[in-house]
């Protein structure tokens, strides 16, 4: 069975911080069902510059294996819907601006008053305490004040916006960590708890290498190597047909993997070169060293660079962009890439879940169209009739799913 199986969330999450989490919830598991505004849903859905408002390729990245439910949580009615319902699930998530939840009287004091042993976990830009705490928070608002632009770009040129959306997504999965354990407690205890987390804080568990190592315990700063390790040959290499991505990453750290390396591109007179038999040598020669490798690899495209050198025991990577992740040989035959039928996209190539449990199987399930379950929930949850869901969706309380049919 699914190792979160019988575990629900109610999720009232939005764009990807809080999304992520209950996702991988989801994805181990869990029963999570979203909740909504009627009339525009998480503004995830739109994100992306998409003419479709309501199932974007960003939203359907977070959403897949959930349920949703569209309830108007400013009306009295659908707040009411919403204290129902929360005796039915273990665990409520939010992640929306500051003061949002307390506005709409829904925080952790009403919830856990129907629902003691709820898990009640909030995440949040920079906390609930603090000066910066009522200041609103985006993923790469996070990852600035967390110190990882810092650490990003040229040695000699201005911070720079990492890639990956850390900041959201690593906050998300140290909020689903965190659930666990407060589950995992639970069990031993009967009792609920507060969970909360902010988003620069859990940020900078991922710049901790950086910070330790280049900080000296705060009294400098972190230096940018742009894409130097700081050990020649650490670095991209480009290769043929010299496209915008067309680079293998070299990461040979130790004499073994530099022994390896010369042998791998058939450059053994390199280990007997007086300027590279150390490191300290390859360090003071390190230009001349970079135009070695690079000949060789430029002569060669990155899949092949890849094959020859990591094969031969040297950690190496071609520099894959975001469209082969989709069609990669690796992924894909690990089962990583899954096909999906989705409405509005059709037949796509969804990007898995890292984590493999050998006696918990979850297939992919297409995220929700807004509010595609609301009748289905309020009825199984709730005992609501046909005329009860009627009337509700006639005050505005909450969505009609048929719009979608």
């Amino acid at each position: 069975m699914p190792a979160l199986d019988g575990v629900r969330v109610l999720d009232m999450t939005q764009y990807e911080a809080g999304t992520s989490c209950t996702q991988a919830l989801a994805w181990l598991g869990a029963d999570v069902v979203k909740v909504e505004p009627p009339e525009y849903g998480d503004p995830g859905r739109g994100v992306g510059r998409t003419e479709n408002k309501d199932y974007s390729a960003y939203f359907c990245a977070w959403n897949a294996n959930k349920r949703s439910v569209a309830l108007n949580l400013r009306s009295e009615a659908g707040r009411a819907l919403l204290l129902q319902l929360a005796p039915k699930f273990d665990v409520f998530v939010e992640n929306y601006g500051p003061g949002v939840v307390e506005r709409l009287d829904i925080g952790y004091d009403a919830l856990s008053a129907v629902n003691p042993g709820l898990i009640y976990a909030r995440i949040k830009g920079f906390g609930l305490s603090g000066p910066y705490a009522g200041y609103r928070c985006m993923d790469m608002v996070a990852q600035a004040a967390a110190g990882a632009f810092s650490i990003t770009g040229e040695a000699d040129g201005p911070p720079m916006m990492p890639g990956p959306t850390t900041g959201d997504s690593g906050t998300g999965v140290q909020a689903a960590m965190a659930i666990l354990a407060a589950y995992i407690q639970r069990l031993r205890t009967g009792e609920g708890q507060e969970i909360e987390l902010s988003m620069q804080e859990a940020m900078t568990y991922y710049v901790r290498t950086r910070a330790f190592i280049g900080s000296a315990w705060g009294t400098r700063a972190t230096p940018r190597n742009g894409n130097s390790g700081g050990l020649p040959p650490v670095d991209i290499y480009r290769c043929k047909p010299f496209g915008p991505n067309d680079y293998i990453y070299l990461m040979p750290v130790n004499q073994d993997h530099w022994d390896a390396l010369c042998a791998a591109i058939e450059r053994p007179d390199l280990l007997v070169d007086p300027r590279y038999e150390s490191t300290a040598a390859r360090i003071e020669n390190g230009v001349a060293l970079y135009g070695e490798i690079a000949a060789w690899t430029s002569a060669r495209d990155k899949y092949e660079a890849m094959e020859t050198i990591a094969g031969a025991g040297v950690p190496c990577s071609a520099c894959l962009d975001t469209g082969e992740l989709h069609h990669d040989n690796h992924l894909t035959e690990r089962g990583f890439v899954h096909e999906l039928d989705l409405p509005v996209h059709g037949r796509v190539p969804m990007l898995g879940f890292g984590p493999r449990l050998s006696r918990s199987q979850v297939e992919m399930v297409p995220p929700p169209r807004l509010g595609e379950h609301t009748d289905d929930v309020l009825e199984t949850e709730l005992g609501m009739g046909a005329d009860e869901l009627t009337a509700l969706r006639r005050d505005g309380v909450i969505g009609d799913p048929r719009r979608f049919a």
